[in-house]
């Protein structure tokens, strides 16, 4: 029978049981919130203790395990770059839970630890910290060493003021800097040649700095992606993952420009420079800071793969589909894109609703051939004292305003109500559409009316909401 009870503000649970050994051990597991946790992990207990079930091995220190994991599991196996990842996050558990035992960490422990080193972090920081922990708990469920996932469903807690915006060039600035390294290269120095490729291809950093002469395909105009470059150890390394081996397309200038670059050093590769060696990434910063200077692009935050998300920006702007520039980034799925970009596609989300409405319009009442001369269709309403009027692109200001006539001239006779309506249509706009402006009007309306200018003024606003191309068309039954 296991013991519930209270220390300050939190409940703890006390259970026997025995172990391999056949020796009586007690566990004491604390941190409860309410009485009733505690009863239902001790409950929990009892049933895994029945049923075989029951973990009673000594767990590590969450630091101690994710160490042990990482060399276990994952060292052999990972680039240079994301194995320092790895022991920055090793070293955030050692600062931040340095004496946590990975079984007495629950869902609420862990928010607590995510809160506090979110308070100093990036969004994109504590996402990347919490995925490798996430991982190495997965395992850990798997060997038995714990039962429950308690990082599942754990919100993330960030510095919003450190968290940037993806940085990329406008389509402008871009046509500046293109221009700009365009008319500056130095076939001794390729650092330029290299941002013009990352802003044509979207390739990685260290994929351009890897690419080989036996890479370009002249005769169908492609570059291959078969490695990438290691700039600490000089050397060649693995891609990314297995779908960043694929073929770019590329225009025929880019070619031509890259032959320009003498063949130098016995590994093949393409942006050697007069000391023949690679710049590296710091080198080819200085000089796209430099270049962005003297076209006056102020770009605090742009760097050398900040090329890559101005290639993706520029693509999304002309239309391309998602799913075409996942392949051609090479990520392995959409969803990655999607999430990496999903700035930039909120701010390109306008222009494709534009797209997708001009699309369905066409799908129109085939009835109506063309919608857009509205002169002719409110004509018609001067003669008719009632009818259903096909309103294309017509804004809802002014569907609404129309409905206002409604009410206010539904008393009046069908010459009136005709002439009312525009009368009032043409004033409400120039006054803000109130219906007591309407009904202030309504006396006037017949006099005022007479000579038709108030129609005239009314039609040439409907064709001028016709140019401007705003909301879909729809039926409206107006009543003048």
């Amino acid at each position: 029978m296991a013991a519930i009870t209270k220390r300050g503000k939190t409940w703890q649970a006390r259970m026997s049981y025995k172990d391999k050994d056949g020796n009586f051990k007690i566990k004491t597991t604390g941190g409860f919130k309410t009485k009733r946790e505690a009863n239902e992990f001790a409950n929990q207990f009892e049933v895994d203790r029945a049923t075989g079930n029951l973990i009673t091995d000594e767990t590590p220190l969450f630091k101690n395990y994710f160490g042990d994991w990482f060399e276990t599991y994952k060292e052999s196996s990972v680039r240079e770059r994301t194995r320092l990842t790895y022991v920055q996050a090793h070293n955030v558990l050692k600062k931040y839970l340095p004496m946590t035992k990975l079984e007495d960490l629950d869902r609420r422990s862990y928010q607590l630890f995510i809160k506090e080193y979110g308070k100093e972090h990036a969004k994109s920081t504590v996402s990347k910290m919490n995925s490798l922990f996430h991982a190495s708990v997965k395992d850990a469920i798997y060997d038995e060493l714990i039962r429950k996932d308690f990082i599942e469903n754990v919100s993330l807690v960030f510095d919003k003021k450190r968290t940037r915006k993806i940085e990329y060039l406008n389509e402008a600035q871009l046509q500046t800097l293109l221009d700009y390294l365009l008319k500056t290269r130095n076939k001794n120095f390729t650092s330029k040649y290299m941002i013009i490729t990352a802003l044509m291809t979207g390739m990685r950093p260290g994929e351009i700095q890897g690419l080989r002469w036996q890479d370009i395909n002249p005769l169908f105009n492609t570059i291959q992606v078969n490695q990438s470059w290691n700039e600490t150890n000089q050397d060649f390394q693995d891609l990314k993952n297995e779908s960043s081996h694929r073929t770019i397309r590329i225009d025929r200038w880019l070619i031509e420009m890259l032959s320009e670059i003498p063949k130098r050093g016995n590994q093949g590769l393409v942006f050697v420079n007069q000391y023949e060696t690679i710049p590296t990434s710091s080198a080819i910063n200085k000089t796209l800071r430099a270049s962005l200077k003297a076209n006056k692009i102020v770009l605090e935050g742009f760097h050398f793969h900040s090329c890559r998300h101005t290639h993706v920006a520029y693509l999304l702007a002309h239309g391309i589909d998602l799913y075409a520039i996942s392949k051609r980034l090479g990520h392995s799925n959409i969803t990655i894109t999607a999430n990496v970009y999903s700035y930039l596609i909120d701010e390109y989300k306008a222009k494709t609703d534009d797209q997708i409405i001009k699309s369905l319009s066409k799908l129109r009442d085939p009835a109506v051939k063309n919608p857009c001369k509205v002169k002719n269709n409110f004509a018609r309403v001067l003669r008719t004292d009632r009818r259903n009027v096909a309103i294309s692109r017509l804004s809802n200001p002014v569907l609404s305003f129309l409905k206002q006539l409604r009410t206010v001239s539904k008393n009046e006779n069908p010459t009136n109500q005709r002439l009312l309506g525009f009368c009032f249509f043409e004033d409400g706009l120039k006054r803000g559409c109130s219906e007591k402006i309407c009904t202030q009007h309504k006396s006037t309306g017949n006099r005022v009316d007479r000579k038709n200018r108030h129609t005239t003024d009314f039609i040439d606003y409907l064709n001028h909401e016709c140019a401007k191309g705003a909301p879909a068309s729809r039926r409206v039954n107006t009543y003048f």
